[in-house]
């Protein structure tokens, strides 16, 4: 079969579906392995990008999704009464902040990393769909382990959570020794 009918195929299969869909069954589908379609993808989205198309391919994971670029929202208001938008706070930010670097977790370490209950931003988040349910720890009472999905990995254009920036050094030293002014202010009290 020849390229350009594969990746007729394979763009058909990417709108269709809407959602992410697993490189080895678009590879199952036009019949070759995962490496060559990986590659097959890869070439359409250096195109996409030189021809300026208003759709683009993200990579996720194991897994690619077509959609529309981000510079093509502001026409897409104008045709949509009211777009889907989420305000994410300071303190939904911060929720989603640690379910992202300290995935899996429960409600209960989350609330112990920021010393406040967080159902709110929590359920916020669930709602926005940027975290879910991804297991229950095993212990009693067995605690719900949350994690983020692959709508997070769109919002926040990373192909996977280790792309996510780590913490500098010097700001690991800060939050120590506020850790510590902290813990010395409570002794003292």
């Amino acid at each position: 079969m020849e390229v350009k009918k594969i990746e007729s195929i394979i763009e058909a299969i990417l709108f269709t579906m809407g959602d992410s869909v697993e490189v080895s069954k678009i590879a199952k589908a036009i019949e070759h392995d995962t490496e060559t379609t990986r590659k097959i993808i890869r070439n359409m989205m250096d195109r996409y990008k030189e021809e300026d198309r208003g759709i683009c391919i993200l990579e996720l994971e194991d897994s690619f999704q077509m959609c529309t670029k981000k510079e093509m929202y502001e026409y897409l208001i104008r045709i949509a009464k009211q777009p889907r938008r989420y305000t994410l706070t300071d303190v939904v930010l911060e929720t989603l902040s640690i379910i992202a670097y300290k995935q899996p977790v429960t409600r209960q370490e989350i609330e112990k990393i920021r010393g406040v209950k967080s159902d709110h931003a929590v359920n916020k988040l669930i709602e926005y769909n940027l975290v879910e349910e991804v297991g229950r720890l095993d212990v009693p009472g067995r605690p719900i382990l949350f994690g983020t999905t692959e709508e997070f990995l769109r919002r926040f254009s990373v192909q996977s959570v280790d792309e996510l920036p780590g913490i500098a050094p010097e700001k690991v030293e800060d939050f120590k020794a506020e850790a510590e002014d902290e813990i010395q202010l409570k002794l003292n009290l």
